[in-house]
């Protein structure tokens, strides 16, 4: 087996501003979908953390198994879309408006213990699965919920309403000596 040829591994049969270009079409292309379309699918780390793993594999993937021609051409597509991501933290860090497009606001699903269905319907969350996710915050009834809402992450935060029995002092329990 003969050694391969670094100068040819190296070389570059496509420009390197069009794979630029490419990788920066790909990456906002499919940026958009996740953060409009996906958006509130994505778990716990960000939408564009998600994107860069998808496209730097793919993008590898195509550089180490000869999809592009040469290794160079698939290290500048890779560092393209690490480039974007990192813009876009960096830019949500220190903007406001940037943040405000890459995380999605926080979602009111509940509000004083009643259900905001259109909220609910625009994000796919069921009664049964928001239910779920109030029992896992030790509630059991919708009134005792002043807000929930969903997170630009996904998850869902709660915050108790004030029982009467809360402000009386003792709540009807009795306090430990």
């Amino acid at each position: 087996m003969a050694m391969p040829d670094l100068v040819e591994l190296l070389r570059f049969d496509v420009s390197p501003l069009e794979l630029v270009l490419r990788g920066s079409a790909m990456y906002w292309f499919l940026f958009l979908l996740f953060r409009f379309v996906l958006r509130r699918d994505t778990g716990s780390i960000g939408i564009a953390d998600i994107l860069l793993l998808v496209l730097i594999a793919d993008a590898s993937q195509n550089a180490m198994a000869g999809g592009y021609t040469t290794v160079a051409e698939g290290v500048v597509l890779v560092a393209t879309l690490a480039g974007w991501n990192w813009l876009l933290d960096w830019g949500s860090y220190r903007f406001h408006a940037v943040r405000r497009m890459v995380e999605p606001p926080p979602l009111v699903l509940v509000r004083h213990g009643r259900l905001m269905r259109r909220n609910m319907r625009s994000e796919l969350v069921t009664v049964p699965e928001l239910m779920a996710s109030l029992r896992t915050h030790g509630i059991d009834k919708l009134a005792d919920v002043k807000i929930a809402r969903m997170e630009s992450d996904g998850g869902i935060s709660v915050i108790r309403e004030k029982n009467a029995e809360d402000d009386e002092g003792g709540g009807g329990r009795a306090s430990p000596l």
